[in-house]
């Protein structure tokens, strides 16, 4: 089993981010952080690198489920999306929260994560259309 869910977009790497943000929208997430990979390995290392954006995102009913199923699931909270861009083609990633999750063993929380798994892959099959 994958550990995330991917696809490949047409269109410029803004246009796809905030498609991504839109998707993500239409499946009750919204985005809680957005790191610029690129921007910070400029200014703390000084190397290039490709167009690399993480989008911490958050469905608060499944968050507040999975943290009552089990208080420790904040480390693995938000759901990690990642829009890159390699040779001019932009893809587009977020973790699939069973796998990510598998690791604790809580028959609710496997529920809340089947729940939140299949809302990210609608995700990333909408960004996809």
């Amino acid at each position: 089993m994958s550990y995330g869910f991917t696809t490949q977009v047409s269109g410029s790497f803004s246009s796809v981010i905030k498609k991504t943000k839109q998707a993500l929208a239409a499946e009750g997430f919204g985005v809680l952080t957005e790191i610029d990979v690129k921007a910070t390995l400029k200014e703390k290392l000084n190397v290039d690198f490709d167009n690399y954006v993480i989008l911490g995102a958050c469905n608060p009913p499944f968050a507040y489920k999975a943290l009552l199923a089990e208080p420790e699931i904040g480390l693995f909270l938000p759901c990690n999306v990642i829009v890159y861009e390699q040779k001019g083609v932009v893809h587009v990633s977020a973790i699939n929260p069973v796998v990510a999750m598998s690791m604790v063993e809580s028959n609710d929380l496997e529920v809340v994560a089947l729940q939140v798994s299949e809302k990210l892959k609608k995700t990333i099959d909408r960004i996809a259309e």
